[in-house]
């Protein structure tokens, strides 16, 4: 286990290094939600006086939503860094190191999760320059921040065990793309469950991106239903844990195929 973690650290190192020498990356994973919080926040605030939805403001409503479709949206190209490795050849001879599997898919996980954290900050003070409050404070930032990492587990985990079958950008880009936009339009984002037609808000049920939308708007309210945040959040934590064992056996699968 030392020597996993040890393993895990370096390499988590190694992507931070990379990350640092292109720190405009990191903005640029901001800018279509920035735009989403700020264009929406201000076009749809209407949209809070409409019976059912609960009143309110709606910038209140709509910034978790961003931050956790934030995470959703750079994790799902977290897959890249892998197709890059595989055409440097760097993938190969990293396999062929004694550097241990689990390390690779843990500090895979771990650069994303860091680099959800500046970003949901970074998109969470936005909507508070823009006008949002909450009431329920440092528990209810650290819920959103908590949520927002680990549906960024996710779809990291999906995205690098996509992009170790498929070993190619257009066909990793492809299915992101297929996946993003559906399940942040099929999740309570942007609109409440109850201005929503049936059977989207029956899907929204069986949504990861919903359930940390859920979790992380419920924790801060006034007087959050603690039971709600921390069913959603179990769901998303068995979740990740699901998605980050298909990422392992991917890299054995890549392996196999060489």
């Amino acid at each position: 286990m030392t020597v996993a973690l040890t393993h895990a650290r370096l390499l988590t190192g190694r992507s931070l290094r990379t990350l640092s020498r292109q720190p405009a990356y990191l903005l640029f994973t901001l800018v279509q939600p920035m735009i989403w919080l700020l264009l929406f926040g201000q076009l749809f605030r209407r949209v809070a006086e409409l019976p059912g939805f609960g009143g309110g403001n709606y910038l209140d409503y709509l910034t978790p939503g961003v931050v956790i479709m934030t995470a959703m949206m750079s994790a799902g190209w977290s897959g890249t860094s892998i197709v890059q490795d595989m055409e440097r050849g760097a993938m190969d001879r990293t396999l062929t190191s004694p550097i241990r599997r689990s390390a690779m898919v843990t500090a895979g996980l771990t650069h994303q999760a860091l680099v959800t954290l500046a970003q949901s900050l970074i998109m969470f003070a936005t909507g508070l320059l823009a006008g949002a409050r909450y009431p329920g404070g440092g528990a209810g930032l650290l819920v959103v921040l908590a949520c927002a990492i680990l549906i960024a587990v996710v779809f990291a985990a999906l995205s690098n065990a996509i992009a170790l079958v498929v070993h190619q950008q257009e066909a990793l880009i492809a299915v992101s793309q297929f996946l993003v936009l559906p399940l942040a339009f099929l999740s309570s984002i942007m609109m409440a469950p109850a201005l929503m037609p049936d059977w989207v808000a029956r899907a929204t049920r069986f949504n990861p991106v919903d359930w940390a939308a859920v979790a992380s708007r419920e924790a801060l309210v006034a007087t959050p239903d603690w039971g709600i945040v921390l069913d959603r959040m179990a769901l998303l934590s068995a979740l990740a844990i699901l998605m980050t064992w298909l990422a392992a056996r991917a890299y054995r699968f890549y392996q196999r195929s060489l």
